[in-house]
């Protein structure tokens, strides 16, 4: 089968993509520096596009999804993966796709505290220049694909990390009051996946979050209930403090949360992230 979607990058968020795709009848070519980590049955191609350009002469994708990731956490970095490397690969194509996601993050939304929920109306106003590489890198993707669709994704959970379950379980919750916003990585690619195939015409923004904006103690008691370990400082709605995220639009279109709150996403043995 000939590939009608182009993954440009292609770790755990673009291969769980990238195979709910394939179970759709797509065919998924994967762009990653190493094509052998790319699951079957996605066809990889090897190659490193912040230093060269792909070849993609030979494909004509109806769809698009840029999920990248960049290492370290530098301003450097994400500038030659997100901006830089996502220019190369998408000027390679032939012709402009049907429709296109980009996956940002909404660490570009401005973190002061707001008595409203955020939602796509609030400006850009990252904090740092790994954010701002974020923000350049939108641009730049809708100056190459005006129809294409940016997809802010807030905290990510669920993969191979246990950053926090480890923060929990060492009592290093130092900030129960802070306002912290999430979601599972099987909803994130379950949104990107429904932006490419709804009927109706995707906005070009939407935030992917899920219902539930929690504070850190909130969260880390559940967590600790689930691990057994020593409950953390209690959270207080009065200090809260931090942005709290809104996935209205995105939820207007159709798409719903499987996992709708850290509860269900943390339940069980689910205790990554």
């Amino acid at each position: 089968m000939d590939p009608d979607v182009l993954l440009v990058g292609c770790g755990d968020l673009g291969a769980a993509v990238g195979l709910r795709l394939a179970d759709l009848g797509h065919g998924v070519l994967a762009l990653r520096r190493n094509a052998d980590l790319v699951p079957e049955p996605l066809v990889g191609r090897s190659v490193d596009i912040t230093a060269s350009a792909p070849d993609l002469s030979d494909v004509r994708p109806r769809f698009v999804v840029v999920a990248l990731t960049a290492r370290p956490r530098t301003e450097e970095a994400y500038r030659a993966t997100y901006v830089d490397g996502m220019a190369r690969a998408l000027d390679a194509l032939a012709v402009p796709p049907e429709r296109a996601v980009l996956v940002s993050s909404t660490a570009v939304c401005a973190s002061g505290d707001r008595p409203a929920l955020s939602d796509e109306s609030t400006p850009a106003a990252p904090s740092d220049g790994p954010g701002r590489q974020l923000v350049a890198a939108e641009e730049a993707f809708h100056a190459r694909i005006p129809h294409g669709t940016v997809l802010r994704l807030s905290g990510l959970y669920g993969g191979s990390s246990t950053r926090l379950r480890d923060q929990v379980a060492e009592g290093r919750v130092t900030d129960p009051h802070r306002w912290t916003n999430r979601i599972h990585r099987t909803d994130a690619a379950s949104a990107v996946v429904h932006l490419l195939t709804m009927d109706a015409t995707p906005d070009t923004l939407y935030l992917g979050t899920d219902d539930v904006p929690a504070q850190m103690g909130d969260v880390a008691a559940f967590l600790a209930s689930q691990l057994g370990a020593p409950a953390p400082p209690a959270a207080d709605p009065a200090q809260g403090h931090g942005k709290r995220l809104s996935n209205a639009r995105l939820r207007s279109t159709g798409w719903t949360p499987s996992l709708p709150s850290y509860r269900e996403g943390y339940a069980g043995l689910d205790l990554q992230g």
